[in-house]
């Protein structure tokens, strides 16, 4: 099957570091991206939401396919962001984009960025107790509740030693689904890149971070129903990060 054709603008490493007010700029620059094709978005948004259910129906193995295949999907996004932003539509075969063009390489980072949650969670049962975990896999409400209350201190260590893990981890991974797609870079080395670009702008991702947080928190209220605006616009969002930070020009304009 022939690769999806992507205007590649020009790559910029390490990536730019940006202003505080980066933050918002990329919002707003993402919302824009979405007004240009609302219906899509949530149509997409749905679907892949449909996708995810059907795999939980298979055991292990849907979980397993489910990791993989997340930054294919979330390929697919990034060709759709660059159609907008170059005043083109949303197709939704853009969705499927990522399974026509650098599929091993998406699959990889999908790979890896699962292996490194199954190493945070390993890091986190050392520090819990083995006796927890056992207690968690026997779902026995009572002796979850005694294993608990015996390692209340080692338990909580634990899980600000995975917080402090899964934060590099998910910087490696932000980007590096855009860096491949678009860039036709190596699994490990956009990965590389996406932590080194989120950790020169930290500043502006915690500022992003906040912002987008009290969103979610609205978007919450009505029954949740806000997430079919606030999910794309955290996507479209993260492309202009992108864009800003990896690449010429880096300002998506709307047409």
């Amino acid at each position: 099957m022939s690769a999806t054709p992507i205007d590649e603008p020009k790559l910029v490493l390490p990536g730019r570091s940006e202003a505080a007010g980066a933050g918002w700029t990329w919002i707003v620059e993402g919302w824009h991206l979405f007004a240009k094709s609302p219906v899509m978005w949530i149509i997409a948004l749905v679907l892949l939401f449909i996708v995810s259910i059907a795999l939980a129906f298979v055991p292990i193995l849907g979980q397993i396919a489910y990791q993989l295949l997340t930054p294919v999907f979330s390929a697919g996004f990034v060709v759709a962001c660059r159609s907008l932003e170059s005043g083109g539509d949303f197709e939704l075969e853009h969705i499927f984009a990522g399974f026509k063009t650098h599929f091993g390489s998406l699959v990889i980072v999908g790979l890896l960025t699962m292996l490194g949650w199954i190493a945070i969670f390993l890091v986190f049962a050392m520090f819990a107790g083995f006796g927890l975990l056992a207690a968690m896999l026997t779902g026995s409400p009572d002796s979850m509740l005694v294993a608990a209350g015996a390692s209340a201190t080692t338990i909580l260590l634990g899980v600000l030693v995975g917080l402090a893990l899964a934060v590099p981890l998910i910087a490696a991974y932000w980007f590096a689904p855009a860096l491949v797609v678009i860039h036709g870079m190596a699994p490990i080395a956009a990965m590389k890149a996406s932590f080194w670009g989120c950790f020169r702008n930290f500043i502006p991702f915690l500022v992003y971070g906040i912002i987008m947080t009290v969103f979610a928190l609205l978007a919450a209220i009505p029954f949740a129903l806000g997430m079919l605006v606030w999910v794309p616009v955290a996507i479209t969002s993260g492309y202009a990060a992108y864009r800003h930070i990896y690449t010429e020009g880096g300002a998506v304009v709307p047409a």
